[in-house]
């Protein structure tokens, strides 16, 4: 089986912390974000915990992009699953850098689905920092 998609984990740290408690701005920048890549988005859902943080998804034909903040540690972390040809993930990524004003970044991107041999067993699948 060839890889049948990509997963992006992006770890956001020394964000606003205003930013990552406000639920209509990060939703606002999490749809745009999947504009910006080139994904279709299909719907979102949003939710704000007390007495902070959010998490949230944006549900897009190419899969998922979706964000969990902690703004007490000015911390987000970024999962963006894409499963369709032309999706730029690096535009993405510098869009809520920007949007978050996140002073450092980790990412990491790892192949979903991946080789397997006639018994179904993994032949090759990687996982980088990029």
């Amino acid at each position: 089986m060839e890889v049948l998609g990509r997963h992006m984990l992006l770890e956001l740290f020394l964000c606003d912390k205003e930013v990552l408690d406000d639920l209509a701005g990060i939703e606002t920048v999490m749809k745009e974000a999947a504009r910006v890549s080139g994904a279709t988005i299909v719907e979102s859902v949003f939710h704000r915990f007390q007495p902070h943080g959010i998490s949230g998804v944006v549900v897009v034909a190419e899969s998922h992009l979706a964000i969990h903040t902690w703004p007490e540690y000015g911390y987000a972390a970024v999962d963006f699953f894409t499963c369709g040809p032309g999706i730029d993930y690096q535009q993405a990524r510098n869009y809520l850098q920007l949007a978050f004003a996140a002073q450092d970044f980790e990412l990491r991107e790892i192949e979903r689905g991946g080789e397997r041999d006639d018994r179904g067993r993994l032949v090759r699948r990687q996982s980088r920092e990029v």
